[in-house]
């Protein structure tokens, strides 16, 4: 058994192992000899890598299911509302993605000339329907949410458990 948290950090492992197995495979499958010199010793032969990809292939593909169940499986409470693991996922990006639109709102200038000119040679004006300072706040308010939501994510995925052996991936 492992916890959520701990499958979600498997999986990044998984991805660097098989990368690096699949490296592998192609360095064993070639050797450099002249015709006369006999084939060196291989600590590894290509049997050996692609038995290893074979593994680490299906326990990411179970891990996956498992993260993919847990994440639809279990929820949160935000806001009132009891989110589906995924959905607050969801919502913690769409939180930080407007809170990143509100901080460029926030940076704007209410007033300011524009380059060219109107009609009869007044100058053009680039006017703020909004209060920056406004914005400001409420990309502050929208970070500090989105950060919440993720520490409850997180808090989540220590208390959810997976049946899943990891040893052979972890100390």
């Amino acid at each position: 058994m492992i916890y959520l948290a701990e499958a979600i950090k498997l999986k990044s492992i998984l991805r660097t192992q098989l990368h690096d197995l699949e490296n592998e495979l192609m360095r064993v499958a070639f050797v450099s000899k002249t015709k006369a010199e006999p084939f060196p010793e291989q600590t590894r032969t290509m049997k050996d890598v692609e038995q290893d990809l074979a593994q680490v292939r299906f326990d990411s593909r179970k891990l996956d299911a498992l993260i993919y169940r847990a994440n639809i499986d279990h929820t949160i409470e935000f806001e009132g509302e009891t989110l589906p693991i995924v959905e607050a996922i969801e919502r913690a990006t769409q939180l930080r993605a407007e809170a990143n639109t509100c901080k460029e709102l926030a940076t704007s200038e209410t007033e300011e000339p524009m380059y060219g000119y109107g009609t009869e040679s007044a100058p053009i004006y680039r006017i703020a329907l909004f209060d920056p300072e406004e914005y400001r706040q409420k990309a502050l308010l929208l970070e500090k949410k989105a950060h919440a939501l993720s520490n409850k994510i997180n808090a989540k995925n220590y208390q959810i458990e997976l049946d899943f052996n990891g040893e052979a991936y972890f100390l």
